[in-house]
């Protein structure tokens, strides 16, 4: 294994990988040019080799002599290579600067194996061509995304980004129960996990059929799906068991994303939480590909949810809610204890389970109790999957309504019976 200790690194091994790092480079771009006649190719294998290896050297030398040799011979390269660049325009129509960026790139690589970083080094080299050899792939998906996709990602990251690290972190208010940090935090979890679940979806396409969908849905908007598909089922009532499937497992999905969240607020939730939570998504999970293995040739155009990746105002206003269930679940449990609590979590298990499970896996590290935080967010979780089946219900086809609310009130039942044998 490399190590990145300079003096463990002996300097004719560094000048070895060094080569190599130029030669990984060389070889992605020796391919892509390989029809080319010789000497139409500004840098092939050869090329990048050598340029590897001067990076080595410079960066040996910088450490014996001065570090100037290093910023020399890289402003040095980069004049010849632009050089090399402009001539080739002459007979070239191709304005890309990417093999010219390469070229430097390996310079550095060689240079960080000798300064100590073959680790960086490698992997840097590893992400280039990785990033060099999918140039048709990365286009593709830039056509693919939509305007409003692409304003999400700079939302998800100033939200993030920008946002995040400017908030203190201490408590305020009653309880000191307010931390600006971690509740801004929570907020870009939910909103992660919402945005990956969103293009889960998108890049698996109609093409993958309505369980990839909907498995994914569960991750950003089940709620939404079971919506959509009740109303659908009632216009086509012959989609009715594809329909429930889907349903059953976008609900099935928003238990493992239970455990997510909880388990990377507080890791010790999850040795009580995990048994009634999978015992729960079991429940939607068998049934819903059992349905949909007996229909599955059923055809049909494929439906879908139709959902923004993410959106500020929805980010402000789960925070605003957040916050509040956070006060509430203080002052419950000081005024009525743990009964208090499991009060909260029912309520809030009517709308959402996300903020429930935030506030309490959040609370276990200050007065509250494992075996409360874990029966609150399961109550959460099952009044939850009781108000979607009762939507299902009320809203959709009688065939969908009776596929779904089965498996979704043994999910509950089940599921309170363990979190209440394992207490």
């Amino acid at each position: 294994m490399m190590n990145s200790n300079p003096e463990a690194l002996s300097p004719f091994l560094g000048l070895g990988i060094s080569l190599l790092l130029g030669l990984l480079v060389g070889i992605q771009r020796g391919w892509i040019s390989r029809n080319k006649a010789s000497g139409e190719r500004i840098a092939g294998i050869r090329t990048h080799a050598l340029i590897g290896l001067l990076g080595g050297l410079c960066g040996l030398l910088s450490t014996i002599f001065s570090e100037l040799i290093l910023g020399l011979t890289f402003l040095s390269l980069s004049i010849v290579v632009t050089a090399a660049y402009i001539n080739s325009q002459r007979s070239n129509a191709d304005n890309s600067i990417t093999g010219l960026i390469g070229i430097l790139l390996t310079f550095v690589f060689g240079a960080l194996v000798l300064l100590g970083q073959p680790i960086v080094a490698a992997s840097a080299a590893v992400v280039t061509v990785f990033i060099l050899d999918n140039k048709t792939e990365i286009h593709g998906a830039l056509k693919k995304l939509e305007d409003h996709e692409l304003d999400a990602g700079l939302r998800l990251l100033l939200i993030s980004v920008v946002m995040l690290p400017l908030l203190p972190n201490q408590g305020y208010g009653p309880w000191d129960a307010i931390n600006p940090y971690e509740l801004w935090w929570m907020v870009v979890l939910i909103a992660t996990i919402s945005f990956v679940g969103y293009f889960s979806m998108k890049i698996g396409g109609p093409e993958k059929g309505i369980m990839f969908t909907s498995f994914f849905a569960g991750l950003s908007a089940s709620t939404a799906l079971t919506l959509h598909f009740s109303k659908l089922s009632k216009d086509q009532p012959s989609l009715s068991p594809l329909l429930a499937s889907g349903i059953l497992a976008a609900c099935g999905t928003m238990f493992p994303r239970i455990l997510l969240v909880a388990g990377v607020i507080n890791r010790d939730l999850l040795v009580d939480l995990w048994l009634p939570i999978i015992v729960m998504m079991m429940c939607c999970y068998v049934p819903a590909i059992i349905i949909w293995q007996r229909n599955r040739g059923v055809k049909f155009e494929h439906p879908s949810a139709k959902q923004n990746p993410l959106e500020l105002s929805a980010a402000f206003i789960f925070g605003l809610v957040l916050l509040v269930i956070m006060l509430l679940s203080h002052a419950l449990q000081e005024w009525f204890g743990d009964l208090g609590v499991l009060l909260l979590s029912v309520a809030s298990g009517i709308t959402d389970v996300d903020a429930i499970t935030l506030t309490l896996s959040r609370d276990t590290a200050n007065q509250l109790s494992v075996s409360t935080a874990v029966a609150g967010i399961t109550l959460a979780a099952a009044v939850n999957s009781l108000v979607k089946g009762g939507m299902a219900a009320a809203i959709g086809h009688r065939s969908l309504a009776i596929r779904v609310m089965l498996p979704m009130f043994t999910a509950v039942v089940l599921g309170l019976l363990t979190a209440y044998l394992i207490k």
